[in-house]
């Protein structure tokens, strides 16, 4: 694994790279003034001793050391050690609705909002937990596969909207069963599927799936956002709401008997989402309840410096750099005219 210990000296290439826009702005202007003493063949004449390739040489040569060291004080490193640690945590697959019903305000700014508010909040308590996300409407997809970079889930979990998923609907079903193929293959770790809905399941088979994972030691909790009464669902983009074939607004409700039959099928416990922090309390509670089990993870533990060898190179430009004269080599052009009349 190669990586930079301080990467954030390799920004200085950038003021390399205005130097060079100066050096070369500046040639433009000496160029420039020259001709007004005279046509540049003739000028040219009065500089016999004046080489116009070195300098430039010399130029790039000192370029190429300033690199070198740019390279040198970012510290360049090759992992050349992995080793396996253990750590205790769980793991998580977070299966989240993002069907239209999820858009409803009834839960402010709105249901689908507020789910991503209270997950953020869960990944800020993990320290050495996995966590995975999933999106589901009428399908389901894996929008994060299970990892502990927690920035990338936070990441990710901001791009999470219902115009990700064309088929509409809220098949419970197969995000559990998704969630069910998406843990490591690890033996004795705690493994928990939240899952995060309105409950208005049309396919019906949720309960059947949470029963499966189950039986694999999987534990569902179904967090229900919404109010049972009902909201409009907004159209994304716009200040209208979804109405049906009538013309009639339609009104998404929160379905709690569905949510509760799923956690009771999967072993797990329902959470009700509303306005308070009430749900975010609760399920802090239920993470700590889940028995903390040894992860392995593999990282590299010992990384060798290779910034001698850029310093070392950069060293060399500059002796080279040096040892370059900006004039000809007199006895070269003495070798050269003598060439040319032959």
């Amino acid at each position: 694994m190669f990586r930079f210990e301080s990467p954030q000296y390799l920004y200085l290439i950038a003021f390399q790279l205005l130097l060079v826009a100066l050096h070369y702005y500046s040639l433009y202007r000496r160029r420039k003034s020259l001709r007004r003493y005279g046509e540049p063949d003739l000028v040219r004449q009065l500089y016999v001793d004046v080489s116009r390739i070195r300098p430039e040489v010399k130029f790039w040569l000192a370029q190429a050391a300033l690199l070198c060291f740019i390279v040198a004080l970012a510290r360049p490193q090759y992992g050349t050690k992995v080793e396996t640690r253990e750590r205790q945590g769980i793991e998580a697959i977070i299966a989240l609705d993002v069907s239209n019903s999820m858009l409803a305000e009834d839960v402010k700014p709105n249901r689908l909002q507020k789910a991503k508010m209270m997950v953020s909040n869960m990944v800020d308590e993990m320290k050495d937990d996995k966590i995975g996300l999933i999106v589901f409407a009428g399908q389901a997809f894996t929008q994060l596969p299970i990892t502990s970079d927690y920035v990338s889930a936070k990441m990710f979990l901001e791009t999470i909207s219902p115009s990700m998923i064309n088929v509409q609907g809220t098949d419970i079903a197969a995000a559990i069963r998704l969630a069910m193929r998406s843990f490591t293959p690890q033996d004795d770790v705690s493994r928990a599927i939240f899952v995060i809905t309105d409950g208005e399941d049309n396919e019906e088979q949720g309960i059947e799936a949470a029963k499966e994972a189950a039986k694999m030691g999987l534990r569902i909790y179904v967090l229900g956002i919404g109010d049972p009464a009902g909201a409009p669902v907004p159209i994304e983009g716009t200040n209208q709401y979804i109405t049906d074939q009538q013309g009639n607004i339609v009104m998404s409700k929160l379905s709690e008997e569905m949510c509760r039959e799923i956690a009771r099928a999967g072993n797990g416990s329902y959470i009700y989402v509303d306005n308070s922090s009430s749900a975010q309390k609760k399920l802090s509670e239920q993470l700590d309840r889940l028995a903390k089990s040894t992860i392995e993870s593999q990282i590299y533990s010992e990384f060798d410096e290779q910034f001698q060898g850029f310093l070392l190179l950069g060293l060399l430009f500059l002796f080279i750099d040096a040892l370059l004269l900006e004039r000809r080599n007199r006895r070269l052009h003495v070798f050269q005219k003598l060439k040319n009349k032959k």
